[in-house]
């Protein structure tokens, strides 16, 4: 029995890695880091429900919509980043 699907743990490293590198170029606090992570983590899924609703086949690793998850996770980092959250 499994109990993570191999999409799912690829999504949380892929998104994961895109928020930490996100507030490394930032240099921020590490108040920011938990922000940038959660909104990675929310983008990235967000990403991949447009792109599983729109049935899009562009750049998939498995099950994973890489390009889709990324950019997600990318516009919701930089909207927290706006908002200037601490």
């Amino acid at each position: 029995m499994e109990l993570l699907s191999p999409g799912l743990v690829l999504s949380i490293i892929i998104s994961t890695a895109c928020g930490a590198a996100f507030h490394a170029l930032r240099g921020e606090g590490y108040g920011k880091l938990l922000w940038y992570l959660l909104a990675a983590w929310v983008g990235f899924a967000l990403g991949q429900g447009v792109a599983w609703l729109a049935n899009w086949q562009f750049a998939m690793m498995g099950q994973v919509h890489l390009v889709e998850g990324v950019l997600g996770s990318l516009v919701l980092m930089i909207l927290v980043s706006w908002t200037k959250l601490k």
